[in-house]
């Protein structure tokens, strides 16, 4: 497979602990991604960060980066060159709401709201980051996204789905119940928008085929992106979380690498070259 782009997640992937591009999952300092994504750029291959930050954050960090393209918001928002004229992806938001996004639409219908009170103690907004997302409600917590899923198609939401984006560290200030097990960040959002539809459209405007691409991530949406690339690279923390094992050996084209965050981002990196 002859890599012409590499498609990555940002946090717990390409930058570790505290969004840092320098330190290893013990905190430990690297120049390892630094070297990789040098490699990756005199290699002339393009990179695209994907991620579940909003687009004006995904774009300010692909200018950090020098990457050739933003993919936003779990693949709702899809940028490149500048990021002036991006394309955004609808899903299956109902055609009767017309061009508004779908955060105006879940707040007319009062379902974040809802769904909180529906899971007093164990979910809540991912304070204060999720208050510039326009289409997903950015949560955190500890839930079941099928079990919710089936709760959204009793309130006759069944075109919104949970989608689970990776652990987050515990925190004394959130309003969850303790628990031994650490909260998880969640993105409420239409069906049918996903970081692989967002990858195969990006893929289709550049006139290259899915073995032309390698996809980095860290937890169970990324594996959303196997079937639009050639190989999907896991990092060693997120394949190390209960059940995802068994979900990457189920994914023809996944592998799980030996380092956590950014030193198995690099590994995938010098992989692909």
């Amino acid at each position: 497979m002859s890599t012409r782009v590499v498609y990555t997640d940002l946090d717990g992937t390409m930058v570790g602990p505290r969004g840092s591009f320098w330190h290893t999952a013990g905190r430990e300092l690297t120049d390892g991604p630094a070297g990789a994504l040098l490699d990756l750029h005199r290699a002339g291959v393009a990179l695209v960060l994907v991620s579940g930050r909003t687009y004006e954050q995904v774009i300010e960090a692909a200018r950090i980066f020098a990457a050739d393209g933003a993919i936003a918001e779990l693949g709702a928002t899809i940028g490149w060159g500048a990021g002036r004229t991006p394309h955004r992806l609808r899903g299956e938001l109902p055609e009767e709401y017309g061009e508004r996004t779908p955060m105006d639409v879940m707040a007319e219908i009062d379902v974040v709201e809802e769904l909180i009170a529906a899971h007093p103690g164990r979910l809540e907004w991912h304070a204060p980051w999720h208050t510039t997302h326009e289409t997903d409600a950015l949560l955190r917590g500890r839930v079941d996204p099928l079990s919710v899923d089936a709760w959204l198609a009793e309130q006759g939401a069944g075109w919104l789905t949970l989608k689970d984006n990776g652990a987050m560290p515990a925190a004394s200030w959130m309003g969850l119940d303790d628990d031994a097990a650490p909260p998880r960040v969640y993105h409420l959002m239409p069906r049918g928008i996903s970081k692989g539809a967002a990858i195969a459209w990006d893929l289709e405007r550049r006139g290259l085929a899915p073995d032309d691409a390698i996809a980095i991530g860290d937890s169970v949406s990324d594996l959303d992106m196997a079937p639009a690339v050639g190989r999907l690279f896991i990092t060693a923390n997120g394949a190390a979380v209960d059940g995802m094992t068994g979900l990457v050996d189920a994914v023809p084209n996944a592998i799980a690498t030996e380092g956590a965050m950014g030193e198995g981002w690099a590994q995938a990196v010098r992989a692909s070259l």
